[in-house]
This record gives structure tokens, C-alpha cells and sequence, in this order.
């Protein structure tokens, strides 16, 4: 059936009379409502009605008689929101005055949430909208209706209930057998925090501000010696603090040295050094086609021999890294192949590259050692070749080895590393962009608890349309 506007506007007032509230609202009474907009442009339903006034609740607190109506006021409480259009209550609400002993209060709401003029509906619609982890603070006020800041309040309180108790952290409920601990930048200006997880189930235990060794001090004092005694590992950067830290306070523990952070030393330290070095040199004598040659290889010669055949594949299947559209006009650029190639021209023509390339395999070698003493043995000899080939910068990854000799080696007991704090410091810039920022660490922190005990599944059941 077609309706003119004036029709259209009169059916749509006419079933605004026949909207009623569920009865979960307890005591609510629903009479009539009317639909207004929002300063936003939002379309409100404002649902009008009676709050129910028993004699239990004129009963006085202090001496027991019964108690009068003193004066009455509006209340309005933002409620569930149906589709896109918001919905509040419209009611009065009593003073009352004890006649015998003088006193007065006010008729309590008993669906009013605690603290916010909202139902405890909304709030709870809230906090599960929250506890997803989908949404920021934005998006989440958008839905309901409510403020940004009313939602971070209800998000605040939600998060202290899960993991503060007293004005406390609460304690982990899971002893770990390995930790892992990593610094991460908080704001600019070089602030940072640390945090410790448990690698097994990739926990936040703790965060802290700095990145010294008062944050270890301040871990164990938290969770105490006796779950200490429980953990075996702790895979760390080469940060001396946080070593020396956990072999003071718990000398039991092996600290463990990352693999990626060692890899990550020898290629921007040595691999990226040498390759300036030699273009340096090259040019001094006269050989510019050989200095030529090393330019835009970097990312070639860190590379390894396993990496530049996967490269050279997907070259030879014509792998796009980039597809083309006519929108913009836009070429597909697809994979140039020859990198194992280059590769091999490249270690043949420059002896020092030669021998980069060797401890690079021979640190490949190492890491796949079954045991202790085979480690020790690999890289030991990792360091006689940096240190037998004169450059200063294979020398002092020779130096750097040397010094966390004990921490390296552990890795072929362990196999643990910091893969997983790593995984986390990418989520907390995600975190933080998604937020726009959050100047609240306490807030922040608390976030990031949160969000390590939130569990990624690919294609859940219910996005499925077929078995």
C-alpha cells in the first residue's frame, strides 16, 4: 500500500502509542511515547511511563515508619538501542520523608545502572560490545549512543573487575614454565614500558614503565618466589638489565637469547656495514662497476639461501608483489628473478662478502643443533671466523656472541624465543592506532592484558555457510 508523506508521518505517530518496554524494566510502566532527533541526527524513541512505588519502598530506613512523598523529579535513562534509532525512559521519580524521624531519600531505580544514567541493559549490551575486542572507544559510542567517555568509564571498570583486585593486579592463576620479556615505545620522546607473558599461552603477566631492571625486581615481587620456582626459562633480547636482573633475584632461571635479535645484530650491525664499506673502498681505487654492483643489495645479501630460491620460484610462476588496474592506471609488478644468482656473483667477486656469507650459514647451522654442546662448538667457531677475519664489524659480532655465549647456547635445550612478545608489539601498535592514541596508561595497560587473552580463530563456525 502507497502512503503520501502526510499519511506516512501520521501511521508512523499513531504506532509510536502501541511501542512498549519488555518487562524486564521492573517497575516500569510504559504509558505512551514520542521520537525526536538527537543533536547527533539520530532519531530517539523516548518511551514515557510510571515507576512503581511499593510500600516496601516507603519503608524507613532509620526507624522503620512508613514514609510520605516529599517532591518529585524527572528522570531520563538512555536505553537498548532498536536498529539504528535510540531509545530512552521518561518518569518521575519520589522524594520520600520519614515524618517521625526527619529523614529523606530517593526512590531507587531498580534497573538503573550504577553510576551512569543509563539501564543496566545498555550497560551490559556495552561491556559485551567491549569484551569482543572489535571495537574502540569510537565505534562502541557510536553504537549505543552513549559518550566516548562514559564508554571508556564502563570499559575502565570492566577490565579492573577481570584483572585488579584491591587496587591490585591479581596474580597469575596458570604457574609458567617459560617467560618471555620485551620493552615496547609507549609515547614519543623515547618513554617505554616492559611487559613479561607467559610464551606458552602468550598471557601478559606484566607491564611496567622502563625498561630497567626495577621491573623485574617489581615482577617477582609481585607474583612471589615460590611461582619463580616454577619458571625454567625467560627469553629475553640481549638487554644486560633484564639478564642480570633474573640472575640476582632468581639465579635458577636460564635466560635465553633470541634468535631473531642476534640475526637482527648481524644484519643491520655487520651484513649492512660491510656492504657500505666495501662500496667505500671500491670507489676509493677506481672500481666503480664493482662498487655499482653492490648498490640496492642489501635485502639480498640479508637474505637467506632458502628465501632467494622461494623468490627466484615465484619469479619463474610470475607471482605478482604488486597487481595492476586500468582505474589508475596502475602495471602489475611481479618478481625480477636472479636473486640466488646475484647472490652467488656477489660472495665470488669480494672475499669479505664471502666471508659474511659464512658465518651467516654457519649460524643457520647452529640454531638447528640437538643439543648443548654441539651449539657450544658451532658457535664457537662463529667466533674464530669473525674474529681470524680482521673487519671490525665481524669482530664485534664475534665480541657480542662471546659475551652472551651461555644465554645463545641455551636455545638448543629450550627452543623458546621472543617470537611471540614480538606478535604482541605488533598488536599494540594496532591497539594504539585503532584508539587514536591513549594518553590513560593505566587504561592502556589494562587494554593490553585484555587483549592477550583474546584468542584469533580463522574462519569460525559461524562465518561458515557450508560444512
Amino acid at each position: 500500500m502507497n502512503y503520501t508523506q502526510d499519511e506516512q508521518a501520521n501511521t508512523i505517530t499513531d504506532s509510536q502509542n502501541y511501542l512498549h518496554i519488555p518487562s524486564s524494566l521492573i517497575g516500569f510502566t510504559n504509558t505512551h511515547s514520542s521520537q525526536h532527533t538527537a543533536v547527533s541526527g539520530k532519531s530517539v524513541i523516548q518511551f514515557h511511563g510510571v515507576l512503581k512505588l511499593d510500600d516496601t519502598d516507603r519503608a524507613c530506613p532509620n526507624c522503620g515508619g512508613f514514609m510520605h512523598i516529599n517532591n518529585t523529579s524527572s528522570c531520563s535513562l538512555w536505553h537498548l538501542n532498536f536498529g539504528h534509532t535510540y531509545t530512552s525512559l521518561e518518569f518521575d521519580k519520589n522524594q520520600l520523608l520519614c515524618p517521625t524521624c526527619g529523614i529523606t531519600r530517593v526512590q531507587q531505580v531498580p534497573f538503573q545502572a550504577q553510576g551512569h544514567r543509563i539501564t543496566q541493559a545498555l550497560l551490559q549490551y556495552t561491556r559485551d560490545l567491549l569484551a569482543i575486542g572489535t571495537y574502540n572507544l569510537k565505534q562502541v559510542a557510536e553504537i549505543t549512543g552513549l559518550g566516548k567517555n562514559t564508554v571508556k568509564a564502563i570499559d575502565l571498570k570492566r577490565l579492573e573487575e577481570m584483572y585488579t583486585l584491591d587496587g591490585k593486579l591479581t596474580k597469575p592463576q596458570r604457574q609458567a614454565k617459560y617467560l618471555s620479556i620485551d620493552e615496547f615505545k609507549l609515547h614519543r620522546g623515547h618513554q617505554y614500558a616492559t611487559h613479561i607473558i607467559d610464551i606458552e599461552t602468550g598471557h601478559i603477566l606484566w607491564i611496567a614503565h622502563g625498561k630497567r631492571k626495577q621491573v623485574v625486581y617489581d615482577f617477582i615481587e609481585h607474583v612471589g618466589l615460590e611461582w619463580m620456582d616454577g619458571v625454567e626459562a625467560v627469553a629475553s633480547d640481549m638487554n644486560s638489565d633484564f639478564q642480570e636482573a633474573f640472575e640476582e633475584k632468581c639465579p635458577h632461571i636460564q635466560p635465553v637469547f633470541d634468535h631473531f635479535h642476534i640475526i637482527k645484530n648481524f644484519n643491520d650491525k655487520v651484513v649492512a656495514e660491510v656492504r657500505k664499506d666495501e662500496q667505500r673502498r671500491l670507489q676509493a681505487v677506481g672500481e666503480y662497476k664493482a662498487a655499482e654492483s653492490l648498490k640496492r643489495t642489501r635485502y639480498i645479501l640479508m637474505s637467506s639461501r632458502e628465501t632467494l630460491q622461494r623468490k627466484d620460484r615465484e619469479a619463474a610462476e610470475g607471482k605478482p608483489l604488486s597487481k595492476g588496474g586500468t582505474l589508475f592506471q596502475r602495471a602489475e609488478i611481479t618478481r625480477r628473478p636472479g636473486s640466488e644468482e646475484k647472490y652467488d656473483q656477489l660472495i665470488q667477486e669480494n672475499q669479505l662478502l664471502f666471508t659474511v656469507d659464512l658465518v651467516k650459514e654457519m649460524l643457520s647451522e647452529a640454531y638447528k643443533a640437538a643439543s648443548e654442546p654441539e651449539m657450544a662448538s658451532l658457535i664457537t667457531e662463529v667466533m674464530e671466523v669473525c674474529y681470524a677475519s680482521e673487519n671490525e664489524h665481524l669482530q664485534w659480532f664475534g665480541r657480542l656472541m662471546d659475551r652472551h655465549f651461555e644465554g645463545i647456547i641455551a636455545y638448543a635445550t629450550y627452543r623458546i624465543s621472543n617470537g611471540q612478545i614480538e606478535g604482541i608489539n605488533n598488536k599494540i601498535k594496532t591497539l594504539r592506532r585503532q584508539g587514536y592514541g591513549y594518553p590513560d596508561d593505566e587504561y592502556f595497560f589494562l587494554k593490553l592484558f585484555d587483549m592477550s587473552r583474546k584468542t584469533y580463530v580463522r574462519n569460525p563456525p559461524s562465518h561458515r555457510i557450508y560444512d
